[in-house]
């Protein structure tokens, strides 16, 4: 699944970016990772960007360097067991498995023992697929992340299932077949945002826009009341734009950067 974004940016220079293969902690496969550090010695802000649903590491290179690039931050595009895709012959192994979860947080600690992170400078990005991985990636390790920025995420695949026919194949493909038994839809809760408790410990910003066709902007305004009732003092704010199944990658970075010059309050409502 692809995604639209407000605006065209082309990358001139990539030379910065540079690929490495890791060695997961979890199964010791090898798994590649694009980096591209900043400039500098000094510490800067290191911001992680996923891939969307269909896609792999490459995806995000275009529309995120330039941004990373004029801020002088470094950008890590992880690659977590592939696309979300029945054609994906690791397909059980993607769509925020453990395995997938896992890698994202080999190359972030990876990252680390290269270059020097900026306390309180930690960013994950993701739209669709991505913004589905980055809210698991929150529940799993909340602390870790500094602002998880997430757009029109999948947020319950059980409900997807139901929602969307073209994907069908693919869910079931990831979750090893459709959620019509205890133990898959267990399977289905497992990689869903939305039964994670651990994300109300997060600091998540979810943008959805209100004539998504592909994924309901539902799934965002569930995920975020229930984040409410589960912790009402959560690090959570919800913008429900005027758009489809997008990522606005200027409005993400801005978030990023109010979030350095100072927090923002939290359990505020957005639209735009």
């Amino acid at each position: 699944m692809g995604m639209t974004s407000e605006g065209e940016h082309s990358v001139t220079d990539r030379s910065s970016v540079s690929e490495h293969c890791l060695v997961s902690s979890l199964d010791g496969s090898r798994e590649p990772v694009l980096f591209a550090p900043a400039n500098t010695a000094a510490p800067a802000p290191l911001i992680v960007a996923l891939h969307t649903w269909s896609f792999n590491r490459t995806n995000q290179v275009e529309p995120v360097l330039p941004f990373a690039l004029a801020r002088g931050w470094h950008v890590l595009f992880p690659e977590f067991r592939g696309p979300n895709l029945a054609s994906n012959p690791r397909a059980p192994q993607a769509c925020a498995s453990e395995l997938a979860l896992g890698d994202v947080l080999d190359a972030v600690a990876w990252a680390k023992t290269q270059i020097q992170v900026q306390p309180g400078a930690l960013f994950l990005l993701g739209g669709s697929g991505g913004g589905h991985m980055a809210l698991m990636l929150a529940a799993h390790r909340p602390k870790l992340w500094d602002l998880v920025y997430a757009s029109c995420p999948i947020t319950d695949l059980i409900l997807w299932h139901g929602q969307n026919a073209h994907y069908r194949a693919h869910i079931e493909a990831c979750c090893s077949g459709p959620p019509d038994t205890p133990e898959r839809r267990a399977v289905y809760q497992a990689r869903s945002p939305f039964f994670q408790p651990g994300m109300a410990d997060a600091a998540v910003h979810i943008a959805h826009g209100r004539q998504d066709a592909s994924v309901p902007f539902t799934h965002s305004i569930a995920l975020y009341n229930r984040l409410l009732q589960t912790r009402p003092d959560a690090r959570a704010w919800l913008d429900i734009f005027d758009g489809g199944h997008e990522l606005h990658y200027e409005t993400a970075f801005a978030r990023f950067d109010h979030t350095l010059a100072a927090p923002a309050r939290p359990n505020d409502t957005l639209s735009q």
